[in-house]
């Protein structure tokens, strides 16, 4: 959520940085419902002084021995008044925090302007002989590349069953295939937590609506996911009738991770807080339309291994590049090319300030496809979690927020597959997953 003291001081600043997101702030609105808080909390405080007043004359007159029936009866009224007005603060505030839920987080000065993913900048591509080479493609087979469907059929990838057992968007898999599946997600989260730091961590796949309303999901964006609902039939053990409610299936382990500090106030000494899971994600893939109908590359369920670090503001770019590398260390182990693209203000995402995407190379589509998104979210995850620290000065502050994607296990593998595969359909096990396949280095059809 945006800074509401920043709103009131430099709104001008707030309106120029969601203009650069293609985004109209209402200023008049926001004037308006300023306006009606400011009368009614000085309305408050005149009552407040007046009811402070009323006291010590009704002290003083009965100090006196006079009477003080009357003062006494005008002090009476005060309390319902004061109450009428904490509720239409309350319905102001409700309203402007309803509203400004649904405004995007303000980018960040060093991202480029732009309106979608055509204006995105590259920043560097990497591959497997070289190292970092800004201006080389990626190598060409010298056979009729395949791609990943075609290729997993026979390794058993199974498309078929799981349009069965579910529909479209969804995999089944078997075998030598399933293993390789678990072995990239096993070999990220030993890279991450051995190599890299991170708390390995075990979460909820479904969680309430206020977690996603800390992490930014809802309300705007209820639509992307599935949801179930509980209760409403059912009664507790003293004979009431459970409440229904709705619960979400995670679109991310960010959610659950980044969640763990709302309505809390972090040590300064427990910073930063790096931490890492493997979960299945959910997706309705609402206003995706036609696009990545075939295969893996757009499920409804997919698996990812996510990283969340929570830091103090002033270190939290710093944590993005590293953050960024750590994503970038998973492709460098297992050989992949891939290229680093800092994402404009018309690609960002709603709770972003800035992002880094990591593009893998898919040779069947010969292109390049995201496989990983890094971004750093600074305070505005936090300030709707409520999730603070104590500054060195021993105030609470609000943390800043960062997530990346490290990496998503269903496109990893379709990059493995393809940049692996042989003339024959066989697929060479990289040469880093191959313990956690029993030594295994070849699929074969």
């Amino acid at each position: 959520m945006l800074d509401s003291v920043l709103l009131r001081k430099d709104i001008d600043f707030v309106v120029a940085q969601l203009a650069r997101r293609g985004l109209s702030f209402d200023v008049d609105r926001f004037n308006q419902l300023e306006a009606a808080r400011k009368a009614i909390q000085v309305e408050t405080e005149t009552l407040q002084a007046s009811r402070n007043a009323l006291a010590k004359e009704i002290g003083k007159l009965k100090s006196q021995g006079q009477d003080a029936s009357a003062v006494m009866a005008q002090a009476a009224q005060v309390p319902e008044k004061l109450k009428q007005l904490e509720e239409k603060l309350a319905s102001i505030k409700n309203e402007l925090d309803a509203w400004l839920m649904t405004i995007p987080n303000l980018p960040h000065e060093s991202v480029p302007l732009g309106k979608d993913s055509d204006d995105n900048v590259e920043q560097r591509r990497w591959f497997p002989e070289g190292g970092y080479q800004s201006d080389k493609e990626p190598d060409t087979f010298d056979f009729p590349v395949q791609d990943h469907v075609a290729l997993g059929e026979k390794l058993g990838l199974e498309f078929d069953t799981a349009v069965k057992l579910s529909g479209s968007r969804f995999s089944f898999m078997r075998g030598g295939m399933a293993r390789l599946h678990r072995a990239l997600a096993q070999f990220m989260l030993d890279t991450h937590t051995a190599m890299h730091g991170y708390t390995e961590c075990y979460t909820p796949y479904i969680v309430n609506s206020a977690t996603l309303f800390g992490t930014g999901q809802l309300p705007k964006f209820k639509e992307d996911m599935f949801w179930v609902t509980k209760g409403g039939d059912d009664v507790d053990e003293y004979g009431q009738t459970i409440p229904k409610e709705e619960m979400y299936l995670i679109s991310t382990a960010e959610i659950t991770l980044t969640s763990t500090v709302r309505e809390s106030v972090v040590p300064l000494s427990a910073l930063p807080l790096r931490l890492t899971a493997h979960s299945p994600c959910f997706r309705s893939e609402a206003g995706s339309g036609g696009r990545d109908t075939r295969g893996m590359i757009r499920q409804h369920q997919f698996d990812k291994v996510e990283m969340v670090q929570i830091v103090q503001p002033d270190t939290s770019y710093e944590a993005l590049e590293q953050m960024t590398a750590h994503a970038e260390k998973i492709l460098q182990l297992l050989k992949l090319p891939y290229r680093v693209m800092l994402l404009c203000t018309g690609d960002m995402g709603f709770g972003a300030s800035k992002t880094y995407d990591l593009e893998v190379w898919v040779p069947s589509q010969h292109t390049w496809r995201e496989i990983s998104s890094v971004s750093n979210c600074e305070a505005f995850q936090a300030r709707r979690m409520g999730a603070r620290f104590k500054n060195e000065q021993g105030k609470n502050e609000y943390v800043h927020t960062l997530n990346g994607s490290g990496l998503a296990v269903g496109r990893t593998l379709v990059a493995v597959i393809e940049n692996y595969q042989q003339a024959d359909g066989s697929i060479i096990i990289p040469e880093v997953l191959r313990p956690y396949m029993g030594g295994i280095d070849v699929l074969k059809p």
